[in-house]
């Protein structure tokens, strides 16, 4: 499990010693070796377990599904700086804005949670057989 992409969806397997790895950082930390570039990369996706290749140069929108059980593998890196946050990126811009804004919680005993309920509305078998 890669602790750099949380929500990897497809093992990649580095060109260069055709080992398996979620992400490039991972494979900088564990090899004795650059990672070699290529064109043609090969994948396994998480969910169906399956290998696949892709060929990044003729990369369409169609390709970010796994051919096999159509797992969306391309989704926005989820890191742990990230997690739990909104990232938003500006079309254009190299700067991203987080939204460091917290979900207010009411608490529990709050009054306006407490809900009265009729009984004559709740459909009990026993009610409607003592009235009869």
């Amino acid at each position: 499990m890669c602790k750099h992409v949380l929500n990897a969806q497809v093992s990649i397997r580095a060109p260069c010693c055709r080992r398996w790895f979620d992400c490039p950082v991972c494979h900088e930390e564990t090899a004795d070796h650059p990672l070699l570039k290529t064109t043609e990369m090969v994948f396994a996706c998480k969910k169906c377990k399956k290998v696949f290749r892709k060929d990044i140069t003729t990369f369409e929108e169609a390709d970010e599904y796994c051919p096999h059980c159509d797992n969306h593998y391309i989704l926005p890196a989820e890191t742990p700086e990230s997690k739990g946050q909104i990232m938003v990126e500006l079309e254009g811009d190299e700067q991203l804005i987080k939204d460091d804004r917290v979900k207010q919680r009411r608490p529990r005993d709050d009054p306006s949670l407490v809900v009265e309920l009729d009984p004559r509305l709740l459909g009990s078998s026993s009610s409607s057989q003592q009235q009869q």
